[in-house]
């Protein structure tokens, strides 16, 4: 039985001259939602495309589902789902014409086909458009289509580039409980994305990859361990924050931080104090990768 449905060691790839994955390992178990997050550029997309087969790695041993990328790829592609960075779907045709088709080309017969989409549509709340052209679709309905497809065939693994980039804050978090709720049902979900609330609500592990490397790798918890106690605010009257100093968590350090705010806050300032959220886990890792690799 493989517990590991992702294993990645040692991992190298670059184009031309240009390094983009410079030692990469990742452990992903069975049934977790991972994320991935780093700069623009960091190489995410990169490594989505080697773990699914679109691109060869250089150097490293990747496993997938069991499956070497480079000696089984066909063991690979029957194990994974993959859904791109933007909804590829059929505008002209409806969602339940959409999910027909995708059933026919994964080898289902005509009334499999229909009856896998009529579950989908019913799944991702699409039952009553099912017979509107997508592109009538607004934004969250197209992307929900776009994963409804990729699980017209149920797959063990589940690729998801940056799946709700330019979604509206309610259709986010609908993708998200749909995302929940393929991990209850044992899909191991492997996402990157650029929404740091996104990886601190969703995933059960995140990795941080920054200079072509993992920086940081834990529950969301222990990457904000590592950046310290709380965070201390210093704003303005008009509550926008003027500075921003992590602190540790005793009265002492906190004490100290807030009297070195204080001697030069302007009048009607105040103080706030939070625990660190994923931006300052992300600000703190990525900026000191990044000046360490500049050097």
């Amino acid at each position: 039985m493989v517990t590991a449905m992702i294993e990645v060691k040692g991992l190298r790839k670059a184009f031309g001259d240009h390094v983009v994955l410079d030692g990469i390992d990742l452990s992903v178990p069975s049934g977790a939602i991972f994320a991935l997050i780093g700069p623009n550029g960091a190489g995410k997309t990169t490594l989505i495309h080697i773990l699914s087969t679109l691109v060869a790695p250089d150097s490293g041993s990747v496993r997938v589902a069991g499956h070497d990328v480079i000696t089984d790829k066909e063991g690979v592609k029957q194990s994974i789902s993959l859904t791109g960075q933007f909804a590829a779907v059929d505008e002209v045709l409806t969602a339940e014409e959409n999910l027909r088709m995708m059933g026919r080309l994964c080898g289902l017969t005509a009334a499999e086909a229909r009856r896998r989409a009529i579950e989908l549509l019913a799944s991702f709340d699409l039952t009553a458009a099912a017979h509107k052209r997508v592109k009538t679709y607004s934004g969250g309905m197209r992307r929900r289509l776009d994963l409804a497809l990729s699980l017209v065939v149920t797959r063990p693994i589940l690729f998801l580039d940056e799946p709700t980039t330019g979604l509206d804050t309610q259709s986010r978090r609908a993708l998200w409980n749909d995302i929940r709720q393929l991990a209850a049902k044992g899909v191991t979900v492997f996402l990157t994305t650029q929404y740091l609330e996104e990886a601190d609500q969703l995933a059960d592990a995140i990795a941080v990859i920054a200079g072509g490397r993992v920086v940081a790798q834990g529950t969301a918890d222990e990457l904000k361990s590592r950046v310290g106690g709380d965070v201390v605010e210093l704003r303005d009257e008009n509550d926008e924050i003027i500075r921003e100093v992590p602190t540790g968590s005793s009265i002492r350090e906190v004490k100290m931080t807030i009297d070195e705010l204080v001697r030069a806050a302007p009048e009607g300032s105040r103080v706030n104090i939070r625990r660190p959220s994923m931006e300052d886990v992300f600000v703190a890792l990525t900026t000191k990768e990044l000046e360490e690799s500049a050097i």
